[in-house]
């Protein structure tokens, strides 16, 4: 029986309870579905300089756009770069992984090392990694197994094609240079593939090992009293690490030379020969996607390769004094002029 006080009906107290608990769930669901989710943060660390890798960056962005990602819309994306220095790098990754980030990616070897260094559980994608396995950066090519994964442009036997190249370009040599940092048995064994191929085209091939950066003048002014006609590069992290050297030391001895990447030729080296590293840069977006949607780096396969270029920079030819036969220029994929 309800009962009246003041001409108000009070219900009964179990059902007035039970109708405040209905509306108050409701409200509480009614919030969380409301909730807007977190956005992604991911980062991009650059082992070279802003300038150097505002390409890279963009064709990194155009990846992302065409999967439907904008940075600062539902995406946020932090940039470093460290200018080309090695002793930024180690703080740089430490940094990122302070701000706990969903994504980090990265380029060349020593930052993937740096990043694998201060994190084993924020997801990596790498995008010119050079030899991923031996460098002890992944388990496998197929299941990298930790917590990197992404894109390598490890390709050994290029080295060879670049000695024909070289060969068609300028016919007449007979003594190619060989220069790179020695002392490791990986290295004695491409030694050994390259050494094969000159053989078979005619071709004596002289290696010059060095020790440290300090020690490239005189490798490059030895090849040059030693008569050699042509030089070539192998890839490697310390030819790029070392990169603008080679090339200004190049064009002192004033000899012709194919160098192993797209980079080297843009930054005034007479040809480069090598896996297409920009493509890497775009596809590194479809990789950040799909772990962004749950995916685990230690179950993504480290991808090859894809695309080669030949890029011959005629700037340079003129200011050393060559001519690249037509045929050559040709088959190029781009030319400098």
């Amino acid at each position: 029986m309800r009962k009246r006080f003041f001409g108000l009906t009070l219900s009964p107290l179990p059902f007035a309870l039970s109708s405040v608990g209905a509306m108050l769930f409701a409200s509480c669901s009614s919030a969380v579905a409301q909730q807007p989710k977190s956005i992604p943060r991911i980062s991009f660390l650059a082992s070279g300089p802003r300038s150097a890798s505002a390409q890279r960056v963009e064709l990194f962005q155009q990846g992302l756009r065409a999967l439907g990602y904008v940075d600062g819309k539902n995406i946020v994306i932090e940039y470093r770069y460290a200018d080309g220095k090695v002793e930024p790098l180690t703080a740089l990754a430490t940094e990122l992984v302070q701000l706990k980030l969903d994504v980090i990616v990265t380029d060349a070897s020593i930052a993937i090392d740096a990043v694998k260094n201060a994190t084993k559980t924020i997801p990596v994608v790498f995008t010119v990694a050079l030899d991923p396995v031996q460098d002890g950066q992944v388990a496998s090519l197929a299941r990298p197994g930790g917590n990197l994964t992404g894109f390598s442009i490890f390709a050994p036997e290029l080295n060879g094609k670049r000695l024909e190249l070289l060969k068609e370009a300028f016919p007449k040599i007979t003594r190619v240079a060989r220069i790179a940092r020695g002392g490791t048995s990986r290295g004695a064994q491409r030694i050994q593939d390259d050494e094969v191929v000159a053989k078979g085209l005619g071709l004596g091939l002289q290696s010059i090992l060095v020790k440290s950066a300090d020690d490239l003048e005189g490798a490059f002014e030895g090849a040059n009293r030693a008569g050699v006609q042509a030089l070539i590069f192998p890839p490697s992290v310390f030819v790029a690490t070392n990169q603008t050297r080679f090339i200004d030391l190049t064009a002192k001895i004033r000899l012709p030379a194919i160098y192993p990447s797209t980079s080297y030729a843009d930054a005034g080296g007479l040809m480069s020969y090598g896996p297409d590293q920009l493509d890497n840069f775009r596809r590194a977006a479809t990789y950040v996607d799909k772990i962004l949607k749950g995916a685990n780096p230690a179950d993504l396969p480290v991808e090859q390769p894809m695309k080669f270029e030949l890029v011959i920079n005629l700037k340079t030819a003129k200011q050393i004094s060559l001519t690249i036969p037509p045929n050559v220029l040709a088959r190029a994929d781009r030319v400098i002029r």
